[in-house]
C-alpha cells in the first residue's frame, strides 16, 4: 500500500490474520461456541492482542462492516451526471453483479457463511442493524443534497420526508438482491448461477419502480 509505513503495514497483516483464523473457527464449530480465548490461542496471540484489534466477537466475524455499511452512499454520491440516486445504485449492484462479485454475497460456499449468521442472534441482529444504519446514512446524504439544491435555488422536490423515503426504498432493493442471492446460494446453486438468476430479478425489480422514485435526485449535468 503505498505510504504505508512497516508498523501500519505489520497492524494491518495482525488484523488480517487474526480475522482470518477466527472465520475459519466459526465456519467450523460455530460463532456460539468459539470463544474470543479459542481464537487468540489458534492465532498465536493474546487475548488483549484480539482486543485491541476487534471489540467483540461480533466485529471478528463482520471485519468488513464498515465498507457494507458504506457501500450504497458511495453508489448515490459518485453517480453521474443525469444519473438518479435509483439508476446509479441499479447500476452499481449490476456490476457487482455480473462481477460475481463477493461484495454482494456471490462467492462459492458463501452458504457456510449465512448458516453461522442464521444460527446466532446476536450476528442475525447485527446484519439487521448494519442494513439500518446503510438506509440512515444514505438518507443524509440524499438530504444535504436536497438542501444544498435549495440553498442553490435549483428545481428540485426538496428535503422534507422524500430523502429518507427513497433512502428506504434503494435499501430494501440492495437488502432484496442480497437475499436472493443467499437464498440461491443455500439451495445449492453456484455463484454463476446465482449471478445469472440475480441479473432477472434485478430487471424484475427496476420494471415495478416509479418513474417518481427513478427520476429523483438526478444530479445535473455539469
Amino acid at each position: 500500500m503505498t505510504g504505508e509505513g512497516l508498523r501500519e503495514r505489520k497492524k494491518r497483516q495482525t488484523r488480517q490474520h487474526i480475522s482470518d483464523i477466527a472465520t475459519g473457527l466459526f465456519l467450523e464449530h460455530g460463532f456460539v461456541t468459539v470463544t474470543i480465548a479459542d481464537i487468540a490461542s489458534a492465532a498465536e496471540v493474546s487475548v488483549n492482542t484480539v482486543y485491541n484489534y476487534f471489540g467483540s466477537k461480533e466485529d471478528l466475524f463482520l471485519d468488513r462492516e464498515d465498507d457494507a455499511v458504506e457501500w450504497l452512499a458511495s453508489a448515490v454520491r459518485g453517480r453521474r451526471a443525469g444519473e438518479s440516486p435509483a439508476a446509479a445504485v441499479l447500476r452499481a449492484l449490476r456490476a457487482e453483479v455480473v462481477a460475481v462479485s463477493p461484495r454482494v454475497g456471490l462467492i462459492d460456499g458463501y452458504e457456510r457463511f449465512m448458516r453461522v449468521i442464521e444460527e446466532s442472534q446476536a450476528l442475525r441482529s447485527r446484519v439487521f442493524d448494519m442494513r439500518r444504519r446503510a438506509t440512515d446514512l444514505l438518507a443524509d446524504v440524499l438530504t444535504e443534497e436536497a438542501r444544498e439544491a435549495d440553498e442553490a435555488g435549483e428545481a428540485g422536490e426538496g428535503a422534507g420526508p422524500l430523502p429518507a423515503l427513497v433512502a428506504g426504498q434503494l435499501g430494501w432493493i440492495q437488502a432484496h438482491v442480497v437475499e436472493h442471492i443467499q437464498r440461491e446460494l443455500v439451495a445449492g446453486s453456484t455463484a454463476a448461477e446465482a449471478s445469472r438468476s440475480a441479473l432477472v430479478v434485478l430487471d424484475e425489480i427496476e420494471g415495478m419502480l416509479s418513474d417518481r422514485l427513478l427520476e429523483y435526485g438526478v444530479r445535473p449535468a455539469v
